[in-house]
């Protein structure tokens, strides 16, 4: 459950949000992970038929008797949350304004089976970035969304809610706030909208910035999606990241299949959280399937990305019950993830080596030839960013976006 109070008169007004659930939804999570019935174990020593269920068994234990959503519950309402009515759907939002006078609004977007609380990391670094050993200069007053059917936005009642009519509320939502200026991020589904809203270019949009962009030539995305050979005339890091779009399709994407074309059969994700839990962590990464999450689950990654926040992630997909509605973008989504869009604005693109594929610095160039204004590859860190390197993720938007301050 959560509340919220009017905090600006009208239908477009703004309110204040406070997170508070009641024990006995947490009792309630509890209780169904104890008496979760189980499939028997797969008949493979690796992860090739999904997530283990030693890994699962081992999840569902500490979820419910260790694990304390309380935590992160307080860490949300120790943040400025708001909803405000855009196109008629009540849409969430962490709005923190920099102490520092010329700091840059910047709307950062987050992806599936992530949510807000991918981005709760970089909010003190960007915001107040003299505390964290960089300059006033480089500041930001941040905007994090909840996108439509996902954590606290309200769940869309009709067709319709795609990237880009999202990517268009989102500009709404930057003039409410009353910016006329503002800059753009997103990753995963947060990459689609912002490169649609790239595309929109609506007035005072100055640039923006994918660490999962759209870069591919339309000539070859055919091919790496019906698994084709790849042409003999790429480059050494275009094929490799032929290839990892080739694997991508062919042995990645069960997921967003089963989600693009029939989400609503999937009744497990608001029965089950063992269930919601193990199609979140089976999402994977450049690493792999489950990859890098299902690493940190069983502890076998040290660094900033943790089980606690994974769990904080899927028990507030269980709490607000959005495991199905989140899937619907997916079968609202026309547009593809890779090939380079029309974008004419300026775009920064950073690529982290665990990403589903690495853009090559050709492709990207030949996309944005006379609005790439930052390409840069890093040596570590993957598909959720700034969870995973929180560090490297700020760096990269300083230097993405110092260009761009006026």
């Amino acid at each position: 459950m959560f509340a919220t109070e009017v905090a600006a008169g009208g239908s477009t007004g703004i309110r204040a949000l406070h997170v508070a659930f009641p024990d006995a939804d947490l009792d309630d999570l509890r209780r169904r992970i104890k008496v979760t019935r189980w499939p028997e174990r797969e008949t493979v020593d690796d992860d090739s038929q999904g997530v283990p269920l030693a890994l699962m068994q081992e999840l569902a234990r500490y979820w419910a008797s260790d694990y304390d959503w309380r935590k992160c519950e307080a860490r949300l309402n120790g943040l400025p949350n708001f909803v405000t009515e855009i196109d008629g759907l009540d849409i969430h939002f962490i709005h923190v304004r920099s102490r520092h006078e010329r700091a840059l609004p910047l709307i950062v977007t987050h992806g599936w089976p992530g949510s807000i609380i991918e981005q709760l990391k970089i909010i003190g670094p960007l915001t107040d970035p003299t505390a964290h050993g960089a300059d006033a200069a480089d500041a930001f007053h941040l905007v994090i969304p909840s996108l439509p059917g996902h954590g606290f936005s309200a769940k869309p009642t009709a067709t319709g809610w795609d990237p880009v009519r999202i990517a268009l509320a989102w500009a709404v939502l930057m003039r409410r706030l009353g910016y006329t200026d503002f800059v753009a991020q997103g990753g995963d589904w947060g990459a689609a909208v912002t490169q649609a809203m790239g595309v929109q270019a609506p007035d005072g949009l100055l640039g923006i910035h994918s660490n999962m962009p759209g870069t591919a030539p339309p000539e070859l995305v055919k091919g790496f999606v019906q698994g084709d050979p790849a042409p003999s005339d790429l480059s050494g890091d275009e094929l490799a990241a032929y290839e990892q779009l080739r694997s991508f399709y062919a042995t990645h994407v069960a997921y967003a299949l089963i989600m693009g074309t029939r989400p609503q059969t999937m009744y497990g994700l608001a029965d089950s959280p063992i269930d919601l839990a193990a199609f979140a962590i089976d999402h994977g990464d450049g690493t792999g399937q489950p990859g890098l999450v299902g690493q940190i689950v069983e502890g076998r990654l040290p660094g900033d990305l943790t089980r606690d926040d994974i769990l904080d992630n899927i028990t507030l997909y269980w709490l607000t019950n959005t495991g199905v509605s989140a899937g619907r973008l997916y079968w609202e989504n026309k547009a593809g993830f890779f090939e380079a869009k029309p974008i004419t604005i300026p775009f920064g693109i950073s690529v982290f080596p665990d990403e589903l594929y690495q853009a090559p610095r050709s492709w990207a160039e030949r996309a944005y030839p006379d609005n790439l204004i930052h390409y840069n590859r890093l040596d570590r860190g993957g598909h959720f960013a700034a969870w995973e390197q929180p560090q490297l993720f700020c760096e990269e938007m300083r230097a993405c976006f110092r260009p761009l301050r006026r």
